[in-house]
């Protein structure tokens, strides 16, 4: 068999690679329906890339010394771009490279040409004082359609097309604590999760527990289903993992209390999260010669073979 061919094994890089691109694709779609653009998140990839490898040589025991040449090997990121992300603060706040539509957008409220009596007033989609001439301020190299389909698709801006004037949708692009604190939630669960299965795959132990059944060809009507069981599971679990939870916080405080009073160093302690969730999706429809697909099972953890 030569190596390419469809009855090759795939390497371990490349099924690790098809496994990073399953994990990207949601990130990917949550960052395009947020108007988030490519250039920060590479930027906050390269940094998570340094921030690993920087890990790995100092967990290693290996000196300061070369570690910028040492970082840069591991990662494949030139010497000049690691310095730079290495000497950046690590709590320093991400500042994203603005998209054009929100360029636009602050361009737009921001002139006071745009106003009346204070208020942000509709432009003509064309004209010498217009939508069109607003978005060229901006960019040359972008069509000015394709900017306002994109400001309407990120519901920031609505386009009359009867009068065929364009206004800005009041309160777009103005922070909602909702949608701060479900995306802060996002990242802390999905991170974590994420997390205890790379400690899994990397670790000859089971370090976490991580599981779940799966199935496919299911009816529409079975999916509700699921979600309620689902539920009354982590009533169930929540019911008695508080209590413990809370006791076990209560006993660290009082192990930390006795320590400061015999002079000794605090016991080590550590943070949990626990969780539990569904998803469903429609499945890939069939051709009608074809009989739907239909498959149960289970994923877990599994040590590596590292022979």
């Amino acid at each position: 068999m030569s190596p390419g061919s469809p009855d090759t094994p795939p390497s371990d890089q490349q099924v690790l690679l098809q496994a990073v691109r399953a994990v990207l694709a949601p990130l990917a779609g949550l960052a395009v329906e947020q108007g988030l653009p490519y250039a920060a998140v590479e930027d906050a990839l390269r940094r998570a890339f340094v921030d690993a490898a920087k890990a790995a040589q100092l967990a290693q025991g290996l000196p300061e010394h070369r570690l910028v040449s040492r970082i840069s090997a591991a990662t494949g990121i030139n010497r000049r771009e690691v310095t730079r992300l290495t000497q950046a603060e690590p709590d320093a706040p991400l500042n994203p490279q603005a998209s054009l539509a929100s360029q636009l957008f602050t361009r737009w409220v921001s002139d006071p040409s745009l106003r009346v009596r204070g208020k942000l007033k509709a432009l003509p989609r064309v004209g010498e004082v217009s939508f069109e001439s607003l978005a060229r301020s901006i960019t040359q190299d972008v069509h000015t359609r394709t900017l306002l389909d994109e400001l309407v698709r990120l519901k920031l801006a609505h386009w009359d097309t009867e009068a065929d004037t364009v206004a800005l949708i009041d309160g777009a692009f103005t922070p909602h604590g909702d949608l701060q604190d479900l995306l802060s939630f996002l990242g802390q669960n999905v991170g974590d999760h994420l997390q205890s299965a790379v400690d899994n795959v990397l670790s000859s132990e089971s370090l976490h527990f991580e599981q779940a059944v799966f199935a496919r060809g299911l009816p529409a009507a079975a999916v509700d289903g699921v979600r309620q069981l689902a539920r009354r599971h982590w009533q169930a679990l929540m019911t008695e993992a508080v209590p413990l939870l809370e006791a076990a916080q209560q006993d660290a405080v009082q192990a930390a209390s006795q320590a400061r009073t015999a002079a000794t160093p605090p016991p080590e302690t550590h943070r949990v999260r626990l969780g539990l969730f569904t998803y469903h999706a429609p499945a890939v429809p069939a051709s009608p010669q074809t009989p739907p697909a239909t498959q149960t099972g289970a994923t877990r953890r599994r040590a590596p073979n590292r022979s």
